[in-house]
């Protein structure tokens, strides 16, 4: 039954319902296409089937008896490898980790999964502690793009972001710290939501801080939504948390469309990013689709130049804290580019980092005003499309970081807004274009609704890939 692995999860759950096929085929389905993709595209550090299989038997007998345990009961989910998941090591990309540890406990996103009856796949791929923009690590080799096996998934949860795409499960956890949930769903043609910071509690904290999210990746606008509803739920372990959404449910607040709403359509940052043509056509299509449906389009930029620096300093200070507890020869297992970043992070200041936290506060005044005249901004999700696999930087570009080719998306991390990418079309060689959306804190349910409107009305090329078709090298 390999057909249900191309199901969403609200799909799913309406077959479950009218006892079309039950979360065991569903999960026999998804794990088919994970066992099957692994090979080339390389998105699991681990597939469990036995306890997928167990968990979707007693999803199985719940649905018979007309009593599911929550709102994804029976819907195969995968985990990337940073965020907990009891019974399973979380060895986030690194061989410095211990996989022999005691992995008795869930993180908040996983804890309320279960409790809601999720069937748990496996663990997926990520560069070690979540690093960079591409998935790649030491641990786990290079993760590979679904529509061009040649290419990176993207990063950091590429992993997640080829699973979804490919079928190997509707609904998947991401991190995002800079663009790590939006940059490999761009890439993979899938959505994902970056929700306000402490709208989906965390735990344990990430050395990252506080731009540091969790959020979901899945293939339709519904289906994150949904999963919003269920990992949104309160966890006393994390101090920084939000109480519960003003909006309701999610999934409840997606048919508002987006007449009337103010949009602001900035195609560069006002000229600071330079976009591929074939990207910036795509998403200029999808804003005019937008117009059409009675949003006010005005072409207009945030007031603000590129923080990298300030994020760098965020950022390599967050790296040398997430390794700072290996010694010399532990640390010559760490990726090249990790231990570099390390090093330079380990020399940041307490002042220097205080003063890149004012840039940071400075960035959310800046932007808290824009949307008091704009309900959201449209962006590209990235300038780009995927390029080579296991390179953190396209080969040529001059570049030095991930972050050269990612400007539209940290930004949004150091502002703590919800921001979501939507796949609005491919290039010339058939690779996802992604746009991104992004409201005031505290908006979740606006990005949500105008992603989803825009899903409804776009058409996608046609000639989506076919996941049994993906070879190495292309085609």
């Amino acid at each position: 039954m390999t057909e249900l692995a191309e199901l969403t999860a609200t799909q799913l759950l309406d077959g479950y319902r009218k006892g079309e096929f039950s979360p065991v085929d569903a999960t026999r389905a998804a794990l088919e296409r994970a066992e099957q993709l692994q090979p080339v595209v390389n998105a699991f550090v681990r597939i469990d089937a036995d306890t997928a299989l167990a968990q979707a038997r007693e999803s199985a007998d719940r649905w018979r008896r007309g009593e599911p345990a929550g709102l994804v009961d029976g819907v195969p989910t995968t985990v990337k490898d940073i965020i907990l998941l009891r019974g399973a090591p979380t060895l986030r990309g690194s061989k410095t980790v211990d996989g022999g540890g005691d992995w008795s406990e869930d993180a908040p996103s996983t804890a309320r999964l279960r409790e809601h009856g999720a069937v748990f796949l496996g663990k997926t791929t990520t560069p070690e502690y979540g690093w960079k923009g591409v998935t790649d690590s030491p641990l786990s080799g290079v993760t590979r793009n679904p529509y061009d096996a040649s290419r990176t998934a993207g990063g950091s949860s590429g992993g997640s972001a080829a699973a979804v795409a490919l079928g190997a499960g509707p609904l998947s956890l991401g991190t995002d710290g800079g663009g790590s949930v939006r940059i490999p769903a761009a890439f993979c043609g899938i959505f994902a939501l970056k929700p306000t910071y402490g709208r989906v509690p965390l735990y344990p904290a990430s050395a990252f801080g506080t731009l540091a999210h969790v959020g979901p990746m899945t293939r339709t606008v519904a289906d994150a939504a949904l999963l919003m509803d269920v990992i949104s739920g309160p966890d006393s372990r994390d101090w920084s948390a939000l109480g519960p959404p003003v909006s309701g449910s999610f999934a409840g607040s997606l048919s508002g469309g987006v007449r009337g709403l103010r949009v602001a359509y900035s195609p560069s940052l006002g000229g600071q990013v330079a976009v591929r043509p074939e990207v910036a056509g795509a998403v200029r299509r999808a804003v005019e689709r937008l117009a059409e449906l009675g949003a006010y389009v005005t072409e207009a930029d945030p007031d603000f130049t590129d923080p990298v620096a300030a994020f760098h300093t965020l950022w390599f200070s967050g790296a040398a804290r997430v390794t700072q507890r290996l010694g010399a020869r532990e640390a010559e297992l760490l990726d090249p580019g990790l231990r570099e970043i390390r090093a330079l992070g380990g020399r940041i200041s307490a002042l220097d980092y205080l003063a890149a936290v004012d840039v940071r506060m400075e960035l959310g005044r800046r932007m808290g005003l824009f949307h008091e005249s704009y309900d959201l901004l449209v962006t590209p999700t990235l300038p780009i499309t995927a390029f080579e696999a296991g390179v953190e930087v396209p080969v040529g570009s001059g570049l030095r970081r991930w972050t050269g080719w990612t400007p539209f998306t940290y930004p949004f991390n150091m502002t703590q807004q919800p921001a979501a990418t939507v796949p609005v079309g491919v290039d010339g060689d058939g690779l996802p274009v992604g746009l991104q959306l992004v409201a005031a804190r505290h908006r979740d349910d606006l990005v949500l609704r105008a992603a989803h409107a825009l899903e409804l009305e776009q058409a996608l090329d046609p000639g989506r890939f076919d996941p049994r078709g993906v070879r190495p090298g292309g085609s």
